[in-house]
């Protein structure tokens, strides 16, 4: 039996390192960190910068910080951190998801909105599991889902990349980032 220092000790540095779950979780929190960076980054030349990379760099942080320590999903700070964030991921889906069912003339890719909401809702998704991962520990259909959303973005990028026909309508500050 461990003692009590020995048994807050390994809870406050999460599961194992060479578990194969905890090293997948780390590698998907390294890999959307890396997305959510690089989704701020493509919004210096958006209408409205400020309010993208904010959307984009906060999950960043709180996501690399994850890949470093799983533990810190269960500190208070960040909680409200990821809580506010996701809240307001929420607000602002709700209001682009009716502003494409209101204006949507195409495919919903095809509409900034459309894209924008994507966006929120991988935002919101993943802090989501952040989250939950400091409470369960992260396996089977969650840690399949934590995968595939975490390899998801680069295809869809992929995919918009070589699409040139979704690129031809496109405003042109969204041409000129790739």
């Amino acid at each position: 039996m461990e003692s009590g220092a020995n048994a807050s000790t390994r809870i406050a540095k999460g599961p194992p390192p060479s578990s194969g779950v905890s090293w997948l979780w780390r590698l998907s929190n390294l890999v959307m960190a890396v997305f959510f960076g690089l989704a701020g980054v493509v919004q210096v030349n958006d209408p409205d910068p400020g309010l993208w990379i904010v959307a984009y760099s906060v999950p960043a942080a709180l996501t690399l910080v994850v890949s470093l320590n799983p533990a810190i999903a269960d500190n208070t700070v960040w909680k409200s951190l990821s809580d506010l964030h996701s809240a307001a991921c929420v607000v602002g889906s709700a209001v682009l998801g009716y502003s494409l069912v209101a204006n949507a003339q195409k495919n919903i890719l095809h509409e900034e909105e459309g894209r924008e909401l994507f966006g929120l809702v991988i935002v919101t998704v993943w802090m989501s599991l952040c989250r939950s991962s400091a409470k369960n520990s992260l396996g089977g259909v969650r840690l399949a889902v934590a995968i595939f959303l975490s390899i998801f973005p680069f295809v869809m990028w992929l995919y918009i990349y070589v699409n040139a026909e979704m690129r031809a309508s496109w405003p042109t500050h969204c041409k000129t980032v790739i």
